[in-house]
């Protein structure tokens, strides 16, 4: 799923082949070393997948590609709009299936934090530090001790992002959510020099390909994992299976890591040409969003450190489940 600790890659001249994965942050610069990163696993052939899951990418892409075509000026992680020297970069998100997890859970603290992550991710993308955050909370039924645990983890992401949390929406909507259940999205606005903007178009042959760690399984894959911990006959509760402190469940919920500090440090350090938030769609969906055309990513899949976690996943994906391991 994620990349874990990054190595170098090289960008060479080759045909778009497909390659999977699942989020981390990449940055692309010239020639350099870096750390490992976590395991990519091949496609196996006949086996369950996203869609079988419940979640449609090539819906979601078809979708995109028919937006694109009553406003041409989307696509990429973020949208960019001229102000003085500088471009306004804002983007939107949520928190997906993972709330399914929260609420088993009754652990509600860490969601903010998931859904600061997954806007401010995608706008640092341009290379736009965040300057403020809005958020969108809708429940049947409003519980306020459930939503000030929300909202604790928002600011507590927004402090991590060093940007203001301006304020947001509360929507109480009876008959449209289950009971004790709620749904949330956030709003992410930040700024970036127009002479310092990242968007790919420098990227050439023999630039490296970085990956940046990640904190765990992020914000992204839920309805597939939950697949998973459905047939392994493991409670939420149980204690980590691979040995690891404290609960699958609180494992599943390790808060999506914040990139900001360290991708702007990195920008300050070195010419980063170009970079993608891996999420949805992994690899093959992604990536190609900020290569510049007839240039791909030779990736080297053995020299990843693959985490218990998702070794655990994928174990009993492709045990139970035939799980397609591109999509672990």
């Amino acid at each position: 799923m994620q990349l874990g600790k990054g190595r170098a890659y090289i960008i060479d001249k080759l045909p778009r082949q497909p390659v999977q994965g699942h989020r981390c942050r990449i940055c692309l610069r010239k020639r350099s070393r870096a750390r490992p990163a976590s395991q990519l696993c091949l496609a196996q052939a006949q086996s369950l997948d996203y869609k079988q899951a419940g979640v449609d990418i090539d819906a979601g892409a078809e979708l995109v590609r028919r937006i694109q075509k009553l406003n041409p000026s989307i696509g990429g992680f973020s949208g960019l709009v001229p102000f003085g020297d500088s471009f306004l970069v804002a983007g939107t998100d949520g928190v997906g299936t993972k709330l399914k997890l929260a609420f088993d859970m009754q652990t509600h603290d860490t969601i903010g934090i998931d859904l600061v992550a997954m806007s401010v991710n995608d706008i640092i993308t341009s290379g736009a530090k965040p300057m403020f955050f809005l958020d969108y909370f809708a429940t049947a039924k409003l519980d306020v001790d459930v939503a000030e645990s929300v909202v604790k983890g928002i600011v507590e992401g927004c402090r991590q992002s060093d940007c203001a949390l301006l304020g947001g929406e509360t929507a109480e909507m009876p008959g449209l959510y289950q009971p004790g259940e709620y749904d949330v999205a956030g709003f992410a606005v930040g700024s970036v020099k127009q002479d310092r903007v990242i968007d790919g178009k420098q990227i050439q042959e023999g630039d490296v390909l970085l990956a940046l760690p990640s904190s765990g399984l992020h914000s992204n894959g839920f309805s597939l994992v939950r697949k998973v911990v459905e047939v392994s006959g493991k409670s939420l509760q149980d204690p980590a299976p691979w040995g690891g402190a404290g609960t699958l469940g609180h494992a599943l919920l390790e808060p999506t890591l914040i990139y900001v500090k360290r991708l702007l440090a990195l920008t300050d350090a070195v010419h980063v040409k170009g970079c993608v938030h891996i999420t949805g769609g992994g690899f093959t969906e992604n990536l190609p969003r900020v290569m510049p055309k007839g240039l791909a990513c030779r990736v080297q899949t053995s020299s990843w450190e693959w985490p218990p976690l998702f070794q655990w996943l994928q174990q009993v994906g492709s045990r139970n489940l035939h799980v397609d391991s591109a999509n672990m």
